[in-house]
């Protein structure tokens, strides 16, 4: 179908008017679409398009790795590191009560290492106070030790609320006390209680008892030995031949 071109022009008579459409129609015109004239034989301008600018492709950003805060270094003197168990770094430094050091030879042969002070022991400013410490007392006698010849220390330098490790505490508590074994050195090592066996053989009691384990430490190797506590043996005294034997088995490999 053809568009009728426009023009401006004079008035055309009738005649002509019909037969200049009669034209237009056999040339395939036969509708008026424009008011302006327009130049049928230029070149078809081509419609300018716009094509939407391509986004560039978004950079990917390197992730960021979460880094595990870096553990608190240690002190590697005996000295400063028991110092620094009784300082504000230390884990339990936010417990309500008393923080205890450890006593003892630093080049004890053996050293005894149980689960945390006592209720008692705050006040009486040392580990193993009251009835516990005086039957502990009698087991080193009965082995040919005392207080004045070997070391002693906790795995917590303060009695937690509950009297248990907590949980979320107990692998650095248990880093520290393993720390503290190897700044001894000791020959023979006598854990005393279910949480300082699993702090330092990662052991229950009740499975670690009976034998000795050697223990490695960045300072050479200690053999150790798991037995019940002294609070233990007062609860339950028929529980102390057996406690007997664990430490007839320590003494007898220090004797070696």
């Amino acid at each position: 179908m053809g568009a009728i071109p426009t023009f401006d022009t004079a008035p055309l008579d009738s005649a002509l008017a019909a037969s200049l459409l009669d034209w237009w129609h056999d040339a395939g015109v036969d509708l008026l679409v424009e008011d302006a004239p327009r130049d049928w034989m230029a070149e078809p301008v081509q419609p300018v398009t716009f094509a939407p600018t391509p986004l560039a492709p978004a950079t990917p950003q390197p992730a960021v790795p979460v880094m595990a805060p870096a553990p608190t270094l240690l002190p590697d003197t005996l000295a400063a590191f028991l110092e620094w168990r009784l300082s504000d770094a230390a884990p339990e430094a936010s417990w309500d009560g008393v923080s205890l050091t450890a006593t003892g030879p630093a080049d004890a042969a053996l050293m005894v290492l149980v689960d945390c002070p006592d209720r008692d022991d705050g006040e009486a400013g040392q580990i193993l106070s009251g009835a516990p410490g005086r039957l502990f007392d009698r087991m080193l006698a009965a082995i040919g030790q005392s207080r004045d010849t070997v070391h002693l220390a906790s795995v917590c330098a303060r009695r937690p609320l509950a009297g248990r490790t907590p949980a979320d505490l107990e692998t650095r508590l248990a880093d520290i006390a393993r720390h503290h074994v190897g700044l001894i050195r000791p020959r023979g090592l006598l854990l005393l209680g279910n949480a300082a066996s699993r702090a330092v053989l990662g052991t229950e009691l009740t499975s670690a008892r009976g034998h000795l384990h050697a223990v490695d430490h960045k300072n050479g190797k200690s053999q150790a030995i798991a037995s019940f506590h002294p609070r233990f043996l007062i609860e339950k005294p028929m529980a102390k031949a057996e406690s007997w034997k664990d430490l007839q088995l320590l003494m007898g490999e220090l004797a070696k």
